[in-house]
């Protein structure tokens, strides 16, 4: 697989200060031709699950050979590894704290092991002449991948690995009777609370007939097909364009209506079991 010349970028940045900036200026001095999209730069400051979630999301999604630049990183300057990914579809340069778990994962589900490659970056020629010890986004992180989109295998960049640091993902479980319990993961702009419940949980669960969320001590009765298909004002419940149930309220703010956010439980049901 060569590279396509696509590079993404999702940190946690934000955009009042020139961090997001500079990394494209130090991609570009590599890479002339490089063709940069923002993910996001407003994941939540140091939150791994919330960078591993939205990578999730969206990698996809793009063509075969792009680089995806993850830099969410709590540790740096410290012992975690940076490290480049290289699966059958993408490239993936970050820190090695999490948050490629999700990548990993899907990556070891779809393709053998061998079909793979992982690097720790020790190479500092493919670095910046001076690294800091508090910006290495722009100094190891943004230089890789540069590199990659030119052309450079990545064995070049250090020695092979073969396991990556994991974040903890929490995953839905069975609760006594027959209830699926559950926590909400992520809130996006519009108030929508995603949770760790995928369709195939439902499924395998038998909990697509007769469903019904509780919250907080609020039910939420039905799965709807359409945030449209909601009446005003009520909480529903769908699945999503992330494949992953969802509380959410037509033309409303889901969350803030129920006062819960990342982390919060829910249990599903239907109406043949009981609560767990």
């Amino acid at each position: 697989m060569r590279p396509n010349g696509i590079i993404t970028l999702t940190t946690d940045f934000g955009h009042t200060d020139s961090y997001v900036g500079v990394m494209k200026g130090v991609i570009l001095n590599i890479a002339p031709e490089a063709r940069m999209i923002d993910i996001t730069h407003h994941i939540d400051p140091q939150n791994i699950p919330e960078a591993t979630y939205t990578l999730h999301t969206f990698h996809r999604y793009f063509p075969v050979g792009t680089v995806h630049l993850v830099i969410v990183d709590p540790g740096v300057g410290g012992t975690r590894r940076p490290v480049a990914l290289q699966t059958p579809e993408a490239f993936y340069v970050a820190p090695d704290n999490g948050v490629l778990t999700s990548v990993w994962r899907d990556a070891l589900q779809r393709w053998d092991p061998e079909q793979c490659d992982m690097v720790d970056l020790t190479e500092r020629r493919f670095w910046l002449s001076e690294v800091s010890n508090t910006f290495h986004g722009r100094d190891i992180f943004a230089p890789v991948a540069a590199h990659i989109v030119n052309g450079t295998a990545l064995t070049e960049f250090g020695s092979r690995i073969t396991q990556l640091t994991e974040a903890d993902v929490v995953e839905p479980v069975n609760g006594r009777t027959g209830a699926l319990v559950g926590r909400i993961v992520h809130v996006d702009h519009f108030g929508n609370c995603i949770t760790n419940i995928e369709l195939s949980h439902l499924e395998q669960s038998n909990l697509i007939q007769g469903l019904t969320v509780e919250i907080i001590g609020q039910h939420i009765p039905g799965l709807y097909r359409t945030y449209a298909d909601g009446p005003l004002g009520e909480l529903i419940a769908l699945i999503g364009s992330s494949g992953r149930l969802e509380l959410a309220i037509r033309n409303s703010n889901a969350a803030k209506r129920l006062g819960v956010g990342v982390n919060d439980n829910l249990r599903v049901w239907a109406v043949a079991h009981t609560k767990a």
